[in-house]
């Protein structure tokens, strides 16, 4: 079977994860307890940010999604996606089989390039 990997993963070890305490109705748990969350990509500078919930772990789930779906995420994953296709060019470009050089060892035990047949076998 085809074994998928990703092209790019974002994880909590790559972001900053920030909590303060909600503004606005809510009682007094809201003003004693810091329920917002606020999660920031540093690499892009994206953001996301939420307090509308009364639990901290429901409001980190929708600061994350928010956080995913900026518009500063959308365009650093396309800028990161822009620089693995320049980078798989270069590559290219670089193994092409004038850019080698393919040795082998010679009768001796030397290493030659003389010592690979015409197919470019050893």
């Amino acid at each position: 079977m085809d074994e998928r990997k990703p092209f790019l993963s974002i994880t909590r070890k790559d972001c900053t994860r920030q909590t303060f305490r909600s503004s606005g109705p809510g009682g007094q748990h809201k003003n004693k307890a810091d329920t917002g969350v606020r999660w920031i990509h540093p690499p892009s500078g994206a953001r996301g940010e939420a307090s509308e919930k009364k639990s901290q772990h429901q409001n980190a789930k929708v600061a994350w999604r928010r956080m995913a779906e900026s518009k500063e995420m959308t365009r650093w994953i396309q800028m990161q996606g822009g620089m693995a296709a320049v980078i798989d060019s270069a590559v290219d470009k670089a193994m092409q089989p004038r850019n080698l050089r393919i040795e082998g060892k010679d009768e001796e035990g030397r290493w030659s390039s003389e010592a690979m047949d015409t197919e470019g076998s050893l």
